[in-house]
C-alpha cells in the first residue's frame, strides 16, 4: 500500500470521541497530530496516548484561530490536514429560544468551520495540496423539533463544504464533509446486548476518515454518509 499523503493534522473541537479515534490513528501512519479545543484538559488522555500536542483556542474567534494556525505551523509544521469537529446545541422550543445562545451556537457550529477553513486554505493554497474534512450530523440534512440552532448550524457547515470543495477542489485541495447520521458510541452510550452495533463506533467512524484521505485525486468524495446498519434513513 502507498505510503500515507500527509504529514501533520489539525484537528480543531477535538474531544475523546471521533476525534480522539482520529489522532490515535493518524498518529499511526505518522502523522504528527495537534488537537485544539477550549478546554485542552480533557484531551490529557489522547495527548498522552498517542503524542499529540494540544493547543487552547475558541473556534468563533477569528484571532484566536489565526494564532492556533500560526502555533501549529511553528510547534509542528504546517498541517496539511484539517478536521472541523467542533460544534454547539441550543435545544428548545422555537418560541422560546434565547437569541443569544442560538447565536453562540451558530458561531461555533458554522461560523467556525468557515474561519478554520479559511485558515487552513491560506496556507495550503500556495502548496496546491492538503485536505479539510468537516464533519456534520444527521442535522445536516434533516432539522428536528427543538433543534432549530443545530439544524442551522450544520446545514450552514454543509454549504460552506459544498462551496469549498469547488472553490478549492480544482487547485489540490481535497474538501470532504461527512454526516454522521445516528448516535456515535461512548462510556456513557454503550450498546445494549439485545442491540448490538447500533451506534457509531467512533474507531470506524475515523477508519472511513482515513479512507478518504488517501482517495486519487481522480475520484475524491465530497460528502460520505455514516449510519449503523439499523440507523433509519
Amino acid at each position: 500500500m502507498p505510503g500515507f499523503p500527509y504529514r501533520t493534522a489539525l484537528i480543531v473541537g477535538a474531544g475523546p470521541g471521533i476525534s480522539a479515534s482520529l489522532a490515535r490513528r493518524l498518529a499511526g501512519l505518522g502523522v504528527k497530530v495537534a488537537l485544539a479545543a477550549r478546554n485542552v484538559q480533557k484531551l490529557d488522555a489522547v495527548v498522552k496516548a498517542c503524542g499529540a500536542q494540544a493547543f487552547a483556542a475558541d473556534a468563533a474567534v477569528a484571532e484566536s484561530v489565526a494564532k492556533l494556525f500560526d502555533q501549529v505551523t511553528y510547534r509542528l509544521g504546517e498541517p496539511d490536514i484539517v478536521i472541523y469537529n467542533a460544534a454547539a446545541r441550543a435545544h428548545g422550543p422555537l418560541a422560546e429560544l434565547d437569541p443569544s445562545a442560538v447565536q453562540k451556537a451558530m458561531a461555533i457550529t458554522a461560523f467556525g468551520g468557515f474561519l478554520v477553513t479559511q485558515q487552513a486554505a491560506k496556507r495550503m493554497l500556495p502548496h496546491g495540496r492538503g485536505a479539510i474534512l468537516l464533519t456534520g450530523a444527521t442535522a445536516s440534512v434533516k432539522g428536528f423539533a427543538n433543534s432549530a440552532a443545530f439544524a442551522m448550524g450544520k446545514f450552514a457547515l454543509r454549504g460552506l463544504a459544498q462551496s469549498a470543495a469547488r472553490e478549492l477542489g480544482p487547485r489540490g485541495i481535497h474538501v470532504a464533509h461527512f454526516i454522521i447520521d445516528g448516535g456515535i458510541r461512548a462510556a456513557h452510550r454503550p450498546d445494549t446486548a439485545d442491540a448490538p452495533d447500533s451506534t457509531l463506533d467512533p474507531e470506524a467512524i475515523a477508519q472511513s476518515y482515513i479512507d478518504v484521505l488517501r482517495q486519487p485525486r481522480s475520484a475524491w468524495s465530497l460528502e460520505v454518509e455514516l449510519r449503523p446498519w439499523v440507523e433509519q434513513f
